[in-house]
């Protein structure tokens, strides 16, 4: 064992200051580039949402994967240390590359501004994302448990504050990234063109996992380092088969049974591995059911955000998008974590309560599933206010009259008037088979039949504006706009094509009294300039402006003619904005936070401290695939059961998380807290005695089967 002098600083090693510091980097420079990568796969290489979402879980799921990796890397060959130092030098090339990759001047050899060859750019970000999740995965379970290392005998409090305050330094290093690099994304930058700047939002985390080496590497003659058990993780897999096969050869009832079913394995191995084997496959089985609570907590990104984009973002004085709410996670586990540090656990234990490490995880649970409750009740909130959709055997038609005198239209049982530019009141819900006959009519003219053939499922906009002139337009938006945008489409009510330019957005050849296609927009005001081919008068005002655009609306603009011959906006509401506040989504962001901090932290110091010496990665591994498991779970649920109403769902992982934790709770009661360091002294204790023993009887060695 490679011992080192122990520097001390309020009672910790010092070494510690360098591991902390080394994760606050590397999550910084994981977050950071996590939370630009859709963006970067959707806008960039401009894939669709689908193929986006599906390889950014795919990666996310490899990240949780390759730890298992990492720690037969640690345990078998290089020791903790030098893995670290190794995959952390991929992890460092692996964000290099990303960064390159986006690096729009890198194959634009026309120089016009976009990549001429988009399969080098993908190809090379694979590679680099291939190189981050073995570097991320890979030091994973080997920094927490490094890190546990460095503590001594009867230093358990000050360790179990350790894995907080390292919580905590992951928690600092993603807010503040997830804050910084969508900042540096929107920067312009580039050779020949001017661009979102991606290379340098890459290449920052990039320079920060350099940093985070350079950190480690100083710290290098302070550390504990233990040398390498050999290959832990074959071993527990050969001993385990070994135990289970034996056990099934001796199944009849002339064997007598053994007291635990890995003693089955004591015909091959020793007593000090079956022994360690068992502390650890006790904890694994009391892993099974954590990955459903992972399940929920990763919804933050997905679902969460996807439910915000239905609210309105005005909090305060703030306007907050829809993906900002994620960082209200983060912030609330900076507060937290020192709070029940500091507060909570002490209090409770003072009422003579003992607050165990699986009773902490059971709260947790219960807390998660709460927080779905809530997401449920404000899901139910937001539904109340969501326009109503056609369903499929349905159409949805409103009346829109951009002529200059009232008109009268005759649907199947009611009977609409409609004066001068203005609109009937919001959509008429018809079945596809009742509607049989609409007319339109006016004061001395005759009534005219309309035809058309209406799309199930859809909203129609009839557009009348004289006695005989009509057009339907089928509107296809069938839901509010995503991510908190705003659809807008133009009406052209004069007589000539008109080109409108509104904001960043061009709609080109819109022809007489037709409808555009919907654009969409973020929030605020727009600009909005009208070009003509027969020209608009000189002396009219070019610009307009339209109204303030809030959160998920939709709207008709009708472009008209004011009594001087300038052209004059009408507006009309299609979809009213959202009016759920976002700051509703606190609740459960608080919830789900708590349950974060008694689960999370609470599970990464219980794996360490149950675990014998040498196999702290084995279980740091395990406890990572359960997250694993729990993206894996999200797939799967949110594919098989397409649910109608979005509650519904979340009520399902609610319900689901609520039936795990009482199971979990009840295999907790039977779970018995062990002192690895103990039982481990115990069989040195034995070993000595025998060595002694055997030192009375030199004369003849036997040779036992352990030690050939």
């Amino acid at each position: 064992m490679g011992m080192s002098k122990s520097y001390g600083c309020f009672g910790y090693p010092l070494s510690i200051f360098f591991i902390v510091v080394n994760e606050f980097c590397e999550r910084f420079s994981y977050y950071g580039m996590r939370a630009l990568l859709i963006l970067y796969f959707r806008r960039f290489i401009g894939w669709d949402d689908n193929l986006s979402t599906a390889i950014y879980h795919t990666f996310v799921a490899l990240c949780y994967l390759t730890p298992i990796l990492g720690a037969l890397i640690a345990d078998s060959w290089l020791g903790k240390f030098k893995t670290i130092v190794s995959l952390s030098i991929v992890y460092t090339i692996g964000q290099a590359v990303t960064a390159v990759s986006s690096i729009n001047d890198l194959t634009d050899y026309n120089k016009d501004g976009t990549p001429d060859n988009l399969s080098v750019h993908v190809a090379l970000s694979m590679i680099g994302l291939a190189l981050i999740a073995l570097g991320t995965g890979g030091i994973k379970p080997c920094v927490s448990a490094f890190g546990g290392d460095q503590f001594e005998e009867g230093q358990e409090k000050q360790r179990n504050r350790f894995f907080s305050i390292f919580y905590l330094a992951i928690n600092a290093g993603s807010l503040i990234s997830t804050i910084v690099t969508p900042m540096l994304r929107v920067h312009e930058c580039g050779i020949y063109s001017q661009k979102a700047c991606y290379p340098l939002a890459f290449g920052v985390p990039a320079a920060l996992m350099a940093v985070s080496l350079i950190v480690f590497v100083i710290g290098s003659g302070m550390y504990k380092k233990f040398q390498p058990q050999g290959n832990v993780m074959g071993k527990v897999v050969k001993c385990i088969g070994f135990a289970l096969k034996n056990r099934f050869r001796h199944r009849s009832k002339q064997f007598p049974k053994r007291e635990h079913w890995l003693d089955w394995a004591k015909e091959k191995y020793d007593e000090r591995l079956i022994s360690q084997i068992k502390m650890v496959t006790k904890v694994m089985f009391l892993y099974i059911p954590l990955p459903m609570f992972w399940a929920l907590f990763d919804q933050q990104g997905s679902r969460w955000t996807l439910q915000a984009t239905a609210m309105s973002g005005k909090i305060g004085l703030l306007e907050v998008q829809p993906d900002q709410m994620q960082t209200v996670n983060a912030i609330l586990i900076v507060i937290m974590v020192p709070i029940m540090d500091a507060v909570v656990y002490p209090l409770i234990a003072k009422c003579g309560f003992n607050f165990t490490s699986l009773k902490r995880m059971t709260v947790g649970m219960f807390l998660a599933s709460m927080a779905f409750v809530m997401a449920a009740i404000v899901q139910l909130e937001i539904d109340k206010t969501l326009p109503v959709f056609p369903k499929q055997n349905e159409v949805q038609i409103k009346v829109l009259n951009i002529g200059n005198g009232a008109m009268n239209v005759s649907f199947p049982g009611t009977v609409v008037t409609v004066s001068q530019m203005s609109q009937s009141d919001g959509f008429m819900t018809f079945d596809v088979d009742k509607l049989t006959s609409i007319n339109i009519s006016s004061t001395g003219s005759p009534v005219i039949p309309v035809t058309y053939n209406f799309e199930q499922g859809h909203r129609h906009t009839l557009l009348v504006w004289a006695p005989n002139n009509y057009r339907v337009v089928k509107d296809g938006l069938n839901q509010k706009p995503e991510k908190g945008e705003n659809g807008i489409r133009f009406i052209n009510s004069l007589n000539e094509s008109l080109n409108i330019t509104m904001g960043d957005k061009v709609y080109v050849n819109v022809t007489s009294h037709n409808a555009s296609e919907y654009q969409f927009f973020s929030l605020g005001t727009k600009n909005i300039t009208i070009s003509s081919t027969q020209q608009i008068s000189q002396n009219c005002t070019k610009v307009l402006q339209s109204s303030n655009l809030e959160f998920g609306s939709a709207y008709t603009y009708v472009i008209g003619t004011q009594s001087t011959g300038c052209p004059e906006l009408h507006m009309f509401e299609d979809i009213s904005p959202n009016t759920v506040n976002m700051a509703l989504q606190i609740p459960q962001y608080f919830l789900i936070t708590c349950g974060e901090v008694v689960f999370s932290v609470t599970g990464l110091e219980f794996s360490y401290s149950q675990a014998p010496s040498n196999m702290k990665s084995v279980l740091q591994a395990g406890w990572l695939l359960t997250v694993a498991v729990g993206n894996i779970i999200v797939l799967i649920v949110a594919g098989a059961g397409q649910f109608s109403e979005q509650w519904a769902e979340y009520i399902l992982f609610a319900a689901l998380l609520l039936v795990v934790c009482v199971i979990f709770a009840i295999m907790a009661r039977f779970y018995t807290y062990v002192n690895p360091a103990e039982i481990e002294a115990q069989f040195d204790d034995d070993e000595k005695k025998n060595l002694e023993k055997m030192n009375v009887y030199s004369t003849v060695t036997p040779v036992s089967q352990t030690q050939m």
